[in-house]
């Protein structure tokens, strides 16, 4: 026998090993009718891993508001328009002129802002419910983007990498800590009933192993399909079924040693079984008291569909997910601004008041991070219909609206700021790249240690490294 064959003997034999092993794994999942069973070193591939250092939250939940939500008529008021209402913009030299036909001009605010809570915070009027939650946020004017595009920036934010195919950063969350469940995904997503721009790509896992990509929910009706076994089929009998499946798949894998796609597809099928156990109570929403569901929205067209989605992401971190992404879309608003952010104000308000309250009463606040941003912001100028009333504004990566709540950032503060037109960030600025950095370090993890081998090099989240936004923790 030649050396290259005694070395596939020897690779074959590790690999049998392995998968001889798992199947001792998967038969203690035998007889398993509805009780979880306690953890088993091994048995999944997401088990959880210690943090690198003492974090200061455990869970993320990310608020995405896709399409740019404009940061001068949400959080970072900006008087100075009013006096240059209408007026020519040139961004060289800001210079400003009466209006003409064929230009761009700068618009004032539709709402009114005022100053909220103890702290002191701005919110435009269409804000009502987080007022009274004002001083448990971190409101930071300091952020900027790179691109000017939907999908580009949308996959920044998610990826850190403006042209896709990298992990999310929920990805990198489970890759780096895993599940604190072994009956629910690490990382799950709760979309639209259309995808966001730039599609799946922002939830996925990229060059890390397949099983840390990010895990859908339905946006309407049952949040995962068939999650009950078919009537008449037992348990015992789903799990024979499986097996068998499963006995497949591992002789397929010893050919193809390292099909990292099979392997994922071995763990999800486990994933699945043990989710059987979990998930028909989580999504069971209708076991809430009405006063809670009430406190989200969800007794409101307005606010229904957007409460579900927080509710839900409350009942995921509380049974132990560790990153949950939420998405609100139809943010860019290049017309009829008041109209468009006035509705998508008052379709999101209540359910996030309604979170941020319940995780604090609930006593999870301290230990769940909670975000929100949306790719970019938006100009203080933009284009005018005829009749000058179907005001808007472009798309801005120089200045944004991002906000924190719980998980150890600076309650009640402002940091950061932008110009008197908000057209660019001016103080505490920093890249989104940074903003990943510090959300990685209140998770107790370090991105320059956070790494993965692929081409050649060990990649990270940041892509080339990244600092800390010190002045947005506790």
């Amino acid at each position: 026998m030649s050396s290259k064959q005694q070395h596939w003997k020897r690779r074959q034999f590790m690999y049998g090993l392995g998968a001889g092993i798992g199947a001792i794994a998967f038969s203690s999942l035998l007889g398993c009718e509805s009780k979880v069973k306690p953890r088993v070193s091994g048995r999944n591939p997401l088990e959880s891993k210690p943090p690198m250092f003492m974090p200061k939250a455990k869970s993320v939940i990310f608020i995405t508001l896709e399409g740019g939500p404009s940061h001068i008529d949400t959080f970072d008021p900006k008087p100075e328009l009013a006096k240059y209402h209408l007026s020519k913009f040139e961004r060289k030299g800001e210079q400003f002129s009466a209006m003409s036909s064929g230009n761009r001009y700068i618009v004032q605010s539709p709402f009114r802002s005022r100053k909220v809570g103890e702290s002191g915070a701005d919110m435009s009027s269409p804000f009502v419910h987080l007022t009274k939650v004002a001083d448990e946020i971190c409101f930071y004017r300091g952020g900027q983007a790179k691109s000017v595009n939907h999908p580009t920036a949308m996959y920044q934010l998610n990826t850190g990498n403006q042209f896709g195919g990298d992990p999310a950063f929920g990805a990198w969350t489970a890759y780096g800590l895993g599940s604190l469940n072994d009956n629910l995904p690490a990382f799950v997503v709760l979309p639209e009933l259309a995808f966001p721009q730039g599609g799946s790509a922002n939830w996925s896992n990229g060059f890390l192993p397949a099983r840390f990509q990010g895990t859908t929910f339905r946006a309407t009706g049952t949040p995962i399909l068939n999650i009950e076994p078919p009537p008449g089929v037992s348990r015992y009998h789903q799990r024979k079924k499986i097996d068998l499946i499963q006995a497949f798949n591992k002789n397929h894998k010893q050919k193809y040693p390292g099909n990292d796609e099979l392997e994922a597809r071995m763990s999800n099928y486990e994933l699945a079984f043990r989710m059987q156990m979990e998930v028909p109570d989580i999504i069971a929403l209708d076991k809430e008291t009405e006063k809670t569901k009430a406190l989200y929205g969800l007794d409101e067209p307005a606010t229904h569909d957007f409460g579900r989605k927080c509710l839900l992401a409350r009942r995921l971190v509380e049974k132990g997910v560790r990153f949950v992404q939420l998405y609100s879309s139809g943010w860019d608003s290049h017309d009829f601004l008041e109209r468009a952010h006035g509705n998508l104000i008052r379709s999101i308000d209540k359910p996030i008041a309604g979170l941020i309250t319940d995780l604090k009463r609930r006593g999870l606040l301290e230990e769940t991070l909670i975000v929100c941003s949306g790719e970019f912001g938006r100009t203080a100028d933009n284009g005018i219909r005829e009749g000058g009333i179907a005001y808007g504004r472009d798309h801005n990566p120089d200045a944004m609206a991002i906000w924190l709540a719980g998980g150890g950032v600076k309650a009640g503060h402002t940091i950061g700021a932008t110009d008197e037109l908000g057209q660019e960030a001016v103080e505490i600025v920093h890249p989104i790249s940074d903003l990943h950095v510090t959300l990685l370090h209140l998770l107790g993890l370090d991105d320059n240690k956070l790494t993965y081998l692929h081409g050649g090099r060990y990649k990270q989240l940041s892509q080339f490294g990244g600092k800390v936004i010190k002045e947005l923790i506790a």
